[in-house]
């Protein structure tokens, strides 16, 4: 990331100085060791970030996942039992020939019956336990085995996504940052306008109240000077909503930040090469590599789906303990068991077979996918460099044009002293002075931020290329301007997180 540059490329900043010089007093405060850096505030993010704490979170869950098919291999053993009590009503009756009783009463008869054992009746109360002990072991099965190849390779694919995310907040931390810096140097400059086209207002009705100058230019002063306020009004507001984005970011407050160095290296990206940036994202972009892991993912799938047309084959043991207090029955019944089991699918309606189509085409899905993420990142690739070649030659022209801003408007002023220029001219010719000004820190600023994004896409972007950023902040410290503290709001915090059990 670090490279030479030319002597012309530090002329931007020695312009940008001498034309901002009379705000810079204003504009720059005091060397402070609370000012915050840009790596300080990128740690904060990778702290408390809620997308990366997420994204975090999800990785482990993945992990645990791949515990949770790994369980299938090893032996699965369990116990239950039973106690149960039983009312057991028994009635039963005997039907056939028997003793002749057609001698005796009808009273005789029935007793007579009874006690030859035509029918008799028993009620009992029986209380039962029971016990089983199984212990199984896969010996083979496809799916387990496949699954866990899933698994693992879902997992790979989840830490590429962390790695994006990781990059992700890494790069909004970044432009958030440069973009509180460059909202603030434009509303030095809209705040510079505001105060120098005040002045020529001011001088503007000192001249009418003499009679040196009609009424029409007083009016075409005030006009543009409430121009100026309504901008300088936009552009404060616009520094309160940057600085938002920043707390959203990290869960963090900061009552000022580093500046950007004034002779900031404005130089190509290295490699010059636009081909060598794009050999770096297919090589390390973590969203290209995800999607290239989803492709791995899917034909997983595909092959666990297959598997459900082999055998499978488990060692199986278990023991039965039984026993009741059954009138008559002492002691208690056991068995045990050990053996190999073998089942195998012969038919299931046509469901593993469609599994398999299913699967196959969210293989084909996925390689599409990896195909577009391919494409979608050659595209950002190139289209970050030739941002960043562009932006060097912005910052060159942008330069140039507040030197020639600044010598049209003396000239104007030279000419409206001698009466051959009217205010109007004075007044566009100090709009144009200040546009460019802005427009000259906003390129600046737009190359820092390119240039990150550059690196981001092409999948280099750490802490390591952070820090290179880093330090080209010269250690002035840029004043927030945060509202009073009985105002704020409370900080915005990710939450206690919860401890797995």
């Amino acid at each position: 990331m670090t490279s030479s540059c030319p002597s012309r490329c530090s002329r931007p900043s020695r312009v940008l100085r001498r034309a901002l010089l009379p705000m810079m007093v204003a504009t720059i405060m005091s060397t402070s060791a609370q000012a915050a850096d840009l790596l300080t505030i990128a740690n904060d993010a990778l702290l408390n970030n809620a997308e990366l704490a997420s994204a975090r979170a999800l990785t482990r869950s993945t992990e645990a996942g791949r515990d949770v098919d790994r369980a299938d291999f090893l032996p699965q053993v369990q116990v239950s039992g039973n106690i149960t009590h039983n009312r057991e009503y028994e009635r039963q009756s005997s039907s056939g020939a028997g003793p002749d009783f057609s001698g005796l009463t009808p009273e005789q008869q029935q007793a007579a019956a009874a006690l030859a054992g035509g029918s008799q009746s028993q009620d009992d109360n029986v209380n039962r336990v029971g016990l089983t002990l199984e212990a199984t072991q896969a010996l083979f099965n496809a799916i387990d085995r496949r699954e866990v190849e899933r698994s693992e390779r879902q997992i790979e694919q989840q830490l590429y996504q962390l790695a994006a995310t990781e990059q992700g907040v890494l790069i909004n931390v970044s432009t958030a940052y440069f973009e509180i810096l460059r909202a603030h140097e434009v509303l030095e400059a809209r705040r510079a306008q505001e105060r120098a086209i005040n002045r020529q207002l001011e001088q503007a009705r000192e001249q009418f109240e003499v009679g040196l100058i009609a009424i029409t230019e007083v009016e075409e002063a005030k006009a543009a000077f409430d121009q100026a306020r309504a901008i300088r009004i936009g552009a404060e507001s616009d520094l309160q909503v940057r600085f938002e984005v920043l707390e959203r970011l990290t869960g963090q407050r900061y009552e000022s930040i580093d500046a950007l160095g004034e002779e900031l290296t404005i130089a190509p990206p290295m490699p010059l090469e636009r081909s060598a940036w794009v050999e770096l994202a297919m090589q390390n972009n973590p969203r290209v590599l995800a999607s290239q892991a989803g492709i791995e993912v899917s034909r997983s799938a595909v092959e666990i789906a297959r598997a459900g047309h082999l055998p499978q084959v488990n060692a199986f043991a278990n023991y039965n303990y039984a026993d009741s207090d059954a009138d008559g029955i002492d002691g208690h019944d056991s068995s045990s068991q050990v053996g190999v089991g073998v089942s195998m699918p012969l038919y299931t309606g046509g469901r593993t077979s469609a599994s398999v189509r299913q699967n196959t085409y969210l293989l084909e899905a996925s390689q599409y996918d990896f195909e577009d993420q391919r494409r979608s990142t050659i595209q950002d690739v190139r289209s970050s460099y030739t941002r960043v070649t562009n932006d060097v030659a912005t910052v060159e022209a942008r330069a140039q044009a507040v030197v020639s801003n600044q010598s049209a408007l003396d000239a104007t002023r030279a000419g409206y002293e001698v009466g051959t220029r009217n205010i109007v001219d004075v007044l566009n010719a100090e709009q144009n002075l200040y546009n460019a000004i802005a427009e000259l820190a906003s390129a600046r600023y737009d190359y820092v931020i390119n240039l990150l994004t550059l690196r981001q896409r092409a999948g280099t972007l750490d802490e390591e290329a952070l820090a290179e950023v880093n330090a080209w902040l010269d250690g002035a410290s840029v004043d927030l301007q945060l509202p009073d503290a009985a105002g704020k709001d409370p900080v915005m915090n990710i939450g206690e997180r919860p401890t797995p059990q």
